[in-house]
């Protein structure tokens, strides 16, 4: 009888998430949805921006009326950002996030994590990547120590792992199978 294996999960993408200050108390209840939602968690941290910071991370959003507000309330306490991997990250995170609008989330998407959690359009509790290149510029400026490289997909990731990894396996586990243990218990 063969045993069969699942497939090695490669996850091709990461997003980056951050639960705000006003629901920094609601963390671990967040991790435990994000981790039922399929995600991977890869890394995390806990900081307080300045309002410098805030600014040069919302830098898209400089000009528009609420600029002003949303750095003072992302700069108002300690924020816990997490870089999440999975198929399809961005995505499945915007989804699982709902609209931006707190109060349309509750109308339309009342399962949503900003339904769930926000107060209104500013105070929607969470922050997630628009796309995959954003993802990886807001990561980096978040991690900065984070390297980024290219995550090989289909036929280089298949051929990433038949030149690299298999061969490796096969050898340890071929020396292992050959070694007798002395006392097995």
């Amino acid at each position: 009888m063969e045993v069969l294996m699942p497939e090695p999960q490669i996850y091709v993408e990461r997003t980056l998430a951050i639960i705000k200050p006003d629901v920094i108390d609601k963390e671990e209840e967040i991790e435990d949805l994000i981790l039922q939602s399929g995600f991977h968690i890869i890394q995390k941290r806990k900081l307080q921006l300045s309002p410098e910071q805030c600014s040069n991370f919302y830098a898209e959003q400089f000009g528009k009326v609420f600029f002003p507000n949303l750095t003072a309330y992302m700069s108002s306490g300690p924020i816990v950002a997490m870089v999440l991997a999975r198929n399809g990250a961005v995505s499945y995170w915007k989804e699982l996030l709902g609209p931006s609008n707190s109060l349309r989330a509750r109308i339309t998407h009342a399962h949503s994590l900003r339904a769930l959690y926000g107060t209104d359009e500013l105070r929607n509790g969470l922050h997630g990547s628009l796309s995959i290149s954003s993802a990886e510029k807001e990561i980096r400026f978040i991690f900065p120590e984070a390297i980024l490289e290219p995550v090989p997909t289909g036929q280089r990731a298949r051929d990433y792992l038949n030149v690299y990894v298999k061969p490796t396996l096969l050898a340890g586990l071929t020396a292992l199978c050959k070694e007798k243990p002395a006392d097995p218990m």
